[in-house]
């Protein structure tokens, strides 16, 4: 790579950017309407047991490899086994996917956050978010929607613009800035959510489990896929957030205050969306589970609803809320974006400015173009599905057993240089989650969501809309990992 690399200021900094990564709309957006297509109370087991039997052991293998071996991903996974370089861009590629449908979500918040003032959603929140603002089209529609364009053309210069800053100037002190404003003003909007009518019957669906829901595969396939997603392991972030820390850093101590802000963020987003949907179900005089249709607009039908519970200081405060959901929201996707800037500049030693305008304008315009028509929503769930359910799992899986099976003697030599300066030891407890227990976890889920999008595909989407947007992703991440292997190394 050109120049000397860049480290984040201090451990700090690192924990701040990591969580940053970790808390954003993959909390707000994505935790709820997960938890909801999955049977409320019958997911929080199973997302518990995801947590610490493939979460906590991948997301130290995933600093491990990044601090040792000082690099992106394909750098890292070379570094520490020649022929694995593949490996790093699958995981390379498949961040850029979820970066590209990923700002389109952020737009969406972008404009709810202008949509806060006169609470311009009116009375049917779920009607306004699909009909009137997403136009969405029936099948596939690449009919151009004008303010969806808009939107994601603002979200794009913005990340770009944090991406040029570099790692301390840019990524670290965006999140600084703006974590904290997030979390002040997201609870007290949960705890609105909870003085509303009904709330009570919200946080029971959401807290009381459904035990013949949890015997079906696919409430469990959902909840590996998402701590993935939502701890940002398995695609390359916390590899390359880690290769760029000093060499004495207490990787475990670290890893615990990242996975447990995450999750305890994500279960407040639960409480609040879930407490919303009691309210919703109070109001219109029905079940919970019966209150909204469809998952993935989850977040923008029931926040508003809050907000506009709050009377004429609702808009002010919906315009602060979306503002700061926005701000988190990019800088995860800053750290997301930073995994393919990273490995590019790595791999062919680029300067960061070239590869920010490279890979991140290439996405943008991808993005632009494929999420500012009437199919965005459809294209956002069918990619999100494919994305953490094969693409993120699969690229899991492969790291574990590369190094826990077929190269034994380097867990050995990771467990020995985290320890070496971590206040949490790793001992023979990691060694058997990473041998026996997480990669077998890992491979049942992936087998059973394998087959079960062959078998009955995914929701009621056409066998087309799958096949492109849905099979053509794997195929995707297939061919990341073979042709940009073969990339002559500059660096």
């Amino acid at each position: 790579m050109s120049g000397q690399r860049e480290n984040w200021s201090a451990r700090s900094g690192f924990i701040i950017a990591a969580v940053g990564s970790a808390v954003g709309l993959g909390n707000i957006w994505r935790f709820p309407y997960v938890a909801y297509e999955n049977g409320g109370g019958a997911f929080l087991i199973p997302y518990l047991v995801a947590l610490f039997t493939a979460g906590l052991p991948l997301l130290f293998l995933d600093y491990a490899v990044g601090h040792k071996y000082h690099g992106a991903p394909p750098t890292a996974y070379k570094r520490l086994f020649k022929a694995s370089e593949s490996l790093g861009w699958w995981q390379v590629s498949v961040a850029i996917v979820i970066a590209i449908y990923y700002a389109s979500v952020l737009s969406w918040a972008g404009s709810y956050m202008f949509f806060s003032i006169g609470q311009q959603w009116g009375e049917d929140t779920e009607k306004f978010f699909f009909q009137t603002y997403l136009q969405t089209g029936e099948g596939l529609s690449f009919g151009f929607v004008p303010h969806l364009f808009l939107g994601l053309v603002v979200i794009w210069a913005g990340v770009m613009l944090i991406l040029y800053g570099g790692v301390k100037k840019g990524v670290e002190l965006s999140n600084k800035i703006f974590l904290p404003l997030l979390i002040v003003l997201f609870s007290i909007l949960v705890i609105q959510s909870l003085r509303l009518p009904g709330a009570v019957e919200g946080l029971n669906a959401f807290f009381t489990p459904d035990w013949a829901k949890m015997m079906q595969p696919k409430v469990w396939l959902a909840a590996y896929g998402h701590i993935f997603f939502s701890l940002s392991v398995g695609f390359g972030i916390m590899v390359t957030y880690a290769s760029y820390l000093k060499p004495k850093t207490d990787l475990t101590g670290s890893g615990l205050v990242v996975a447990l802000a995450n999750s305890s963020f994500e279960i407040l987003a639960g409480i609040g969306i879930f407490a919303a949907l009691g309210f919703m179900a109070n109001v219109s005089n029905s079940s919970v589970q019966d209150v909204v249709s469809g998952g993935i607009g989850l977040a923008f039908i029931a926040f508003p609803k809050i907000i506009s519970s709050l009377g004429a200081s609702g808009d002010w405060f919906g315009l602060l809320f979306f503002t700061s959901l926005i701000v988190a929201g990019m800088t995860s996707l800053v750290s997301v974006l930073e995994v393919s800037i990273c490995a590019f500049q790595d791999k062919l030693g680029w300067s960061r400015k070239k590869a920010v305008t490279i890979v991140a304008g290439s996405s943008a315009v991808i993005s632009t173009l494929l999420f500012s028509t009437h199919s965005a929503v459809t294209f956002v769930d069918v990619i999100d599905h494919f994305t953490n359910n094969i693409g993120i799992v699969l690229g899991a899986f492969l790291s574990i057993v590369l190094v826990a099976w077929f190269k034994r003697p380097l867990l050995q030599e990771l467990k020995q240089h985290v320890n070496t300066t971590s206040s949490i030891q790793l001992g023979k407890g990691w060694e058997f989650m990473l041998v026996v227990v997480t990669p077998s976890s890992l491979l049942i889920a992936l087998l059973l969501t394998i087959s079960s999008l062959l078998m009955q595909g995914y929701g009621t989407y056409s066998l087309q809309i799958q096949l492109i947007f849905g099979w053509g992703c794997v195929l995707l991440f297939v061919l990341g990992a073979v042709v940009l292997r073969r990339l002559k190394d500059q660096s």
